[in-house]
């Protein structure tokens, strides 16, 4: 599924037109990020948690010469999907 399909389905279970829930889903993804920057966490019972996780620095290798690398360290966003979401798709 992609967002068009998203939204899509969103309008069809919300029963409102597409360009409302094309503005609900760009305004709830926006919240996340929103939230992740500012607290580092959103948590949606059911559905799962988005946290921002740091990657520390490492050494890597370039895959065509094999060369070493330097990566330096990061932020970046992670998705631990809940209880109820693993259960739906175990049972699928």
């Amino acid at each position: 599924m992609n967002k068009r399909e998203l939204i899509d389905a969103v309008a069809s279970k919300a029963e409102i037109t597409k360009k409302d829930a094309d503005a609900l889903v760009n305004a709830t993804l926006d919240a996340i990020i929103e939230g992740l920057v500012k607290e580092g966490k959103v948590i949606l019972p059911g559905f799962g948690s988005f946290e921002v996780r740091n990657k520390t620095a490492r050494e890597g290798r370039n895959p065509r010469t094999g060369e070493k690398v330097k990566i330096a360290a990061k932020r970046a966003p992670a998705f631990k999907p809940g209880k109820a979401m693993k259960d739906a798709v175990e049972k699928k």
